[in-house]
């Protein structure tokens, strides 16, 4: 998708210092929020609602810097002013939420229903804080106790060290009524085990989101049997779109999502490597807001 050597960084948020020729709705001092891509609207999969699948999507990288330069189409589609009572670091959140968003719109997922979350990472831990917030009986698994803490505090009914359990499927089926399955399962790890976990977790008639991506030249493994006779549905929801970028603010101007459950840390532009090293270490961190 974004190929080497290039900027990095894309979930940012700042203050508009300069427009470019053409711009009217926005002008120096705005405080906005700018996506790292936009649909071209014309191609075939944007003329049938699929603006994720663009064939002419662009992005842009760069968010670790004083100054970034949003492309115009991104401009025009895809950056959005800030409420005032919203700050910078929650405004910055919009991107990977919106994510989640169209992937929750995707399995349509009712409340009442029961939906497993696998991995409690930064994306995994936002389906659990919309989805139980939307009453959805929600089963996490984690395989770190500061990501099972997490996900009981965002919510879940019950949080799952798989660490610990080794083999989970039929221990999530206990919580489920008649070991019946999930109503949903969402795959938010992405590694070919997972994948597969995901698909022996849910009921019959029930729905599959492999959100994590394998890596590239992965091979993963199904029954036909489980998928055909029992009507599996299985979807990987990629990307955003310009619905769900809205969305994604307003859910966090009301307050539905709260960006300080998943920001634990802060620091200026300068500790950026040392931000990184420590990430290696996994040492229980989800977000840095970097503050240039």
């Amino acid at each position: 998708m974004l190929k080497p050597p290039i900027p990095f960084g894309h979930e940012l948020a700042g203050t508009v210092h300069q427009v470019g020729r053409g711009v009217a709705a926005f002008r120096p001092g705005d405080r906005v929020v700018a996506l790292n891509s936009a649909p071209c609207g014309e191609c075939y999969y944007c003329r049938h609602d699929q603006e994720n699948l663009c064939d002419r999507l662009i992005f842009n990288n760069g968010a670790y810097a004083e100054y970034i330069r949003i492309p115009a189409r991104i401009v025009q589609q895809n950056m959005l002013e800030i409420p005032d009572h919203v700050p910078f670091k929650d405004a910055a959140m919009v991107e990977p939420l919106a994510c989640v968003l169209r992937g929750i719109h995707e399995m349509n997922v009712q409340a009442g229903d029961t939906a497993v979350v696998i991995g409690c990472g930064p994306i995994g831990l936002k389906f659990i804080r919309v989805l139980s917030a939307r009453n959805v009986r929600v089963i996490a698994l984690g395989k770190r106790k500061s990501q099972i803490r997490a996900a009981e505090r965002l919510g879940a009914m019950a949080a799952l060290d798989v660490s610990a359990l080794g083999y989970p499927i039929a221990r999530v089926r206990e919580l489920t009524d008649g070991m019946r399955g999930a109503d949903a399962v969402i795959e938010a790890v992405g590694s070919p085990l997972t994948w597969q976990w995901a698909v022996q977790m849910v009921r019959k008639g029930g729905t599959v989101n492999l959100f994590g991506g394998c890596p590239r030249g992965s091979e993963v493994k199904f029954d036909p049997a489980a998928l055909h006779y029992s009507e599996i549905t299985i979807k990987s929801t990629f990307h955003h779109s310009p619905k769900f970028i809205r969305e994604a603010l307003d859910s966090i101007a009301r307050g539905e999502v709260r960006p300080a459950d998943f920001i634990t840390g802060e620091a200026p532009l300068s500790e950026l490597p040392h931000i990184f090293e420590e990430m290696k270490h996994r040492n229980g961190e989800l977000k840095t807001a970097v503050i240039p």
